[in-house]
């Protein structure tokens, strides 16, 4: 679940600073400095590397599907400590913009701020995610309403609930059902 790598030995210098890097080389990065760190002898001083992800489910034409989504794409979080060598190995990173800095210099990321983010990575409740709009016709695909086609009127992303509204006996009626219980027409 979380993406992180972790170094037993402590540094009561190291700090969290956050890495800009071209998305979606996020796992990549964060292995390669792991490895120069680690071959440059720099291990006791880059201690950790995490990019933060949650899963999230996705549901495609009735079928869910869970997956990791990055939360914060572009940025990588790291635990070192700053100096001149520390700072040329992470800025010598193919793929990697630079560090978030205020002014000139990297800008330390609060240790609660770090905290708050792998409690949110750990969240079990995954959020799910949706293609359907609001208005858009559906069809139901099992359940008591099997075949109805009707449109969507409400979609509620945090329950993975989606209400339908269906002609059923010749009046119009809200069915509320699963995400997973509908596709696109």
């Amino acid at each position: 679940m979380t993406k992180e790598t972790k170094n037993k030995k402590e540094n009561p210098n190291a700090k969290w600073y956050v890495l800009n890097i071209r998305t979606g080389y996020e796992n990549s990065i964060q292995k390669e400095i792991k490895q120069r760190a680690e071959a440059t002898g720099m291990d006791n001083q880059i201690l950790e590397i995490l990019v933060p992800v949650q899963k999230k489910i996705f549901v495609k034409k009735g079928k869910q599907d869970i997956k990791e989504e990055k939360i914060f794409p572009g940025y990588v979080l790291i635990k070192m400590e700053l100096d001149n060598k520390t700072w040329d190995l992470v800025q010598n990173t193919e793929g990697l913009r630079g560090f978030v800095k205020t002014d000139r210099y990297p800008k330390p990321l609060p240790e609660s701020e770090v905290k708050a983010i792998t409690k949110f990575m750990e969240i079990e409740q995954p959020s799910y995610q949706s293609s359907f709009s609001v208005g858009e016709a559906v069809k139901i695909t099992e359940g008591a309403f099997a075949d109805f086609i009707g449109s969507v009127q409400e979609i509620d992303t945090t329950k993975g609930k989606i209400k339908v509204l269906i002609s059923f006996l010749g009046r119009e009626a809200p069915v509320e059902l699963e995400l997973s219980q509908v596709t696109k027409l």
